[in-house]
């Protein structure tokens, strides 16, 4: 199911207000730039293809997100890309891409292993044989999660003026010897003039660490061919905020 910020139409207008293009954007951009077809899966409002073709990217781009109200807005901001509605289940490709890239902390959507496997393997399957999967997951040992408090609101201004406040709260956070022990369920809450009372959306995420990761990427015939804690670049240790994986296919 997707959340309510990403298919409610006047949640999803805030996306790129509350998620600004940063450092992992132009990581990604310098791929893309250098992939003759790219498939952007969990593409939300389409900025990193926009970006792409705006910045000169003459090959195919295709983005596919479940979510219509963030499709809506991808296909407002650049038509010249092929949005798909649906997910990995949704199109088979074979070998068609060079680079396959989930964005935006997408991967952390797929929450059950069966889900997360058949995801990989339509991911391996859609990749040219010397293609690059690249996606990114939050490092579970910087716990980012427990940052995300309702002291730490979030206060965004529209094009009419208007302010809506946006702040998190946790429900529940990983557990060691639980079966959810890497899953956290959160609320985001949008208040403002534009609502008569305040949007609640609950998501669910799910964090694994780097050696889960290879697990799930080997059983699917992939192989970790780079990995970094930052979009600098840097080394993967406890204290990175972030675990980014450039995979390819097994040969």
């Amino acid at each position: 199911m997707v959340d309510r910020s990403f298919a409610d139409m006047s949640l999803a207008a805030w996306y790129d207000r509350l998620n600004p293009w940063g450092p992992g954007d132009d990581f990604c951009l310098d791929l893309v730039m250098s992939a003759r077809a790219v498939l952007d899966v969990g593409c939300g409002t389409g900025r990193l293809l926009s970006g792409a073709r705006h910045a000169g990217h003459t090959g195919r781009l295709t983005g596919i997100d479940p979510a219509p109200a963030m499709l809506v807005r991808a296909r407002r901001r650049e038509p010249g890309v092929e949005w798909v509605l649906g997910d990995l289940r949704t199109v088979e490709w074979r070998g068609e891409f060079d680079l396959v890239v989930m964005t935006g902390h997408a991967f952390q959507v797929l929450v059950h292993d069966e889900e997360l496997s058949l995801a990989l393997r339509a991911v391996r399957t859609a990749l040219s044989a010397a293609g690059r999967f690249v996606f990114e997951t939050r490092n579970p040992a910087a716990r980012a999660w427990e940052t995300w408090t309702p002291d730490r609101e979030r206060r965004l201004t529209g094009t009419d003026g208007g302010v809506v406040r946006v702040w998190h709260e946790v429900e529940s956070a990983p557990v060691e010897g639980t079966p959810v022990a890497d899953r956290v369920t959160f609320t985001e809450t949008f208040a403002g003039e534009c609502w008569p009372h305040p949007q609640v959306s609950r998501s669910t995420l799910r964090f694994l660490d780097g050696d889960a990761l290879s697990g799930f990427l080997t059983g699917a015939g992939l192989t970790v061919v780079e990995r970094y804690g930052d979009w600098d670049r840097s080394p993967l240790t406890a204290a990175s905020p972030e675990i980014i994986t450039v995979a390819r296919p097994t040969h």
